[in-house]
Parts: C-alpha cells; sequence; structure tokens
C-alpha cells in the first residue's frame, strides 16, 4: 500500500533534513507517494502569501503532510508559517513526545524521562489580535474558548488512554482568572470523563519548576497555546535539545508532522544538519498512517545508533556528516534482517 504525503522541505537546513528522512522512510519499506511542496522564506515574499496556493492545493489531497523548519522573520515580516498551517487547517493539538535518548549526555542521563506534550495548537495570545493602542503602547489578546480547550483535553486524554497514567492540566489561572479559569474549568469536566487517568493541576511556573527537579514524575502534559510553546521547548532541552525533539500538529481531518527546531541558515549546504527530530517526526507520521510497525523499527533504529554512541552530528558530540548518520540508521533497520 502506498500513501500520498505532502512533503515541504523548508528552507536552510530543512533540505537536508528533508531528503535524510525520505530516505530512512523508503528503508522501512512503507510505500510514500511524495508530493513536493517547496516552501521557505523566498517563494513566501514572491507570493505574497504565507501559505502559497500550491502548498494548500497539495495538503488539502492528502491530508498528510512532512514539514522541514521555514524561517520566520523576527520582528517584522510576514507572519509564522507554523502558526498559518495550523490556523488554515485547523490543527488544534501540537503534540510533542519528549524522551531521553540512549547514549545522549545530558543533566538527566540516569532520569526516565518519557512524556508527551498537548498544546493547544490555534488560539491564546496566538491568534495574533494586536494593536498599537497610542504610541508605544501595544495590546494583544488573550483569547481562550470553550471549544478549543474541550478538544484539546479530549486529545490529551484519548492518548491517556493508550498507556499513559496521568494529565497534568498547567495553568496561570490564579492570576488570569478567566481565561485560564475557563480553560481549566474545561480540563476538569474531560477529566471527569476519564475516572481511570489521574488527574492533577500545576501553575505554570510551578510546573516549570517541578520539569527541572522532577521531570519523571510527568506524563502528558495539557497547556493553553504560549505554556505549552514555552514548556515544550524547556523539556527538550531536558533530553538534548529541539535536534532531537519530533512534532505533530493534528486536527480532526489534516495532519502536519515536522521538526520542532529552526531553519539554522548559518550551516544550511554543508551537510552538518542532524536529522533526528525530523526522523522522529515520521515516526509519528507513520503511526498516524496505520503503520506501527515500521514506526516502532524507525524509532528503534535511530535509537541503536545513538546507543552505540556513532556515527553522530557535531550537535551531539561527533563529527559524522547528515549522510553519513542516515545510512547508520538505514543500516541498523536492515541489521534485524541480516541475521
Amino acid at each position: 500500500m502506498s500513501y500520498a504525503v505532502t512533503l515541504i522541505p523548508g528552507d536552510g537546513i530543512g533540505p537536508e533534513v528533508a531528503q535524510a528522512t525520505v530516505r530512512a522512510v523508503a528503508a522501512t519499506g512503507v510505500g510514500i507517494d511524495w508530493q513536493m511542496a517547496e516552501l521557505s522564506a523566498d517563494i513566501i515574499l514572491r507570493a505574497g502569501e504565507v501559505i502559497p496556493s500550491h502548498v494548500v492545493q497539495s495538503l488539502s489531497a492528502t491530508k498528510v503532510a512532512l514539514k522541514g523548519p521555514v524561517t520566520t522573520p523576527v520582528a517584522g515580516g510576514f507572519p509564522s508559517v507554523n502558526v498559518a498551517l495550523r490556523k488554515r487547517f485547523d490543527l488544534y493539538a501540537n503534540v510533542r513526545p519528549v524522551r531521553a535518548m540512549p547514549g545522549v549526555k545530558t543533566r538527566y542521563a540516569d532520569v526516565p524521562i518519557d512524556m508527551i506534550i498537548f498544546r493547544e495548537n490555534t488560539e491564546d495570545v496566538y491568534s495574533g489580535l494586536e494593536h498599537e493602542v497610542v504610541v508605544d503602547v501595544v495590546e494583544s489578546l488573550k483569547i481562550i474558548t470553550r471549544r478549543a480547550s474541550v478538544r484539546i483535553a479530549r486529545a490529551a486524554f484519548r492518548r491517556a488512554l493508550r498507556g499513559r497514567r496521568k494529565v497534568t492540566a498547567v495553568h496561570k489561572a490564579n492570576i488570569m482568572k478567566l481565561s485560564d479559569g475557563l480553560f481549566l474549568r474545561c480540563c476538569r469536566e474531560v477529566a471527569a470523563e476519564h475516572p481511570s487517568i489521574k488527574y492533577e493541576e500545576l501553575i505554570v511556573d510551578n510546573a516549570a519548576m517541578q520539569l527541572v527537579m522532577r521531570p519523571e514524575t510527568f506524563d502528558v502534559l495539557l497547556l493553553p497555546n504560549l505554556y505549552g510553546d514555552i514548556v515544550s521547548d524547556l523539556a527538550a532541552g531536558l533530553v538534548g535539545g529541539l535536534g532531537l525533539a519530533p512534532g505533530a500538529n493534528l486536527g480532526d481531518e489534516f495532519a502536519v508532522f515536522e521538526a520542532v527546531h529552526g531553519s539554522a541558515p548559518d550551516i544550511a549546504g554543508r551537510g552538518l544538519a542532524n536529522p533526528t527530530a525530523l526522523m522522529l517526526s515520521a515516526v509519528l507520521m507513520l503511526d498516524h498512517l496505520g503503520e506501527p510497525d515500521a514506526a516502532m523499527r524507525l524509532r528503534n533504529a535511530i535509537e541503536a545508533v545513538y546507543r552505540e554512541g556513532k556515527p553522530r552530528t557535531s550537535d551531539v558530540g561527533g563529527s559524522a556528516s547528515t549522510s553519513e548518520y542516515t545510512s547508520a540508521v538505514i543500516d541498523s533497520l536492515a541489521a534485524p534482517a541480516r541475521t
């Protein structure tokens, strides 16, 4: 069986990590009919729209995409591509597994870190409703709705029912009593529908401290958009950084799987990029497509390469090129067939 999937390589190191991931996915034996949809800062500027029509048409047809990083200007320029995609295709759940990688030296090398972050993906201050009230006074509106809060909570609890033990809702309802208060009430209502799953709540600043002090105590985290963005990057730092962090943007109809790191233009085209994050995102994609065996084999192959200690790219203490590392993952995938 072959699956049609939109491939958005992105820019910077995006095309390199995308090519490496396509090679690794092919080695699993799952047939993917990749539909190329080029998207970069230059293409966006020429098209005059954040999501050009060819990207919309491709994803509308395939309903699944694998996406590399796209450069987003800071404090000016066009809006975030990721935010635009989430709004256009109603990708309301940003899901980021955070799991320790064997053999990677971190401050938590001996701690069994294995959590999944569910971040609401469509509203909060990311709604982009801001304006300058008077000169040098800017107001941004934080939007929280029952509909968005309930559906992200249900997504988190559905995942928890698949072998997880606890959901932790993270909030700031002690200060933002209306907005975060509504989010929290919705989480409690959904928790009451799932009595078999332990439910707890943490104020976001306390949650950040507990993640640093006791990361092994977390399982499924449930957060509004802004807190989820910050906390998911913090959690990635516990296991080695964004280069090892996969991500999925899920809706009821569409799904976009992406590496959460940036486009790293300083090393683009030099064969130095680490494709692990996008490969792990492809693991999530394979599972989504109904290929859990292939997903597990790819995940195990990546972990085996790290466990053996080489080859590794420079960001994790090695000197291997993107291609050399990718070949090692592919060899690891093939290894069981040779024995």
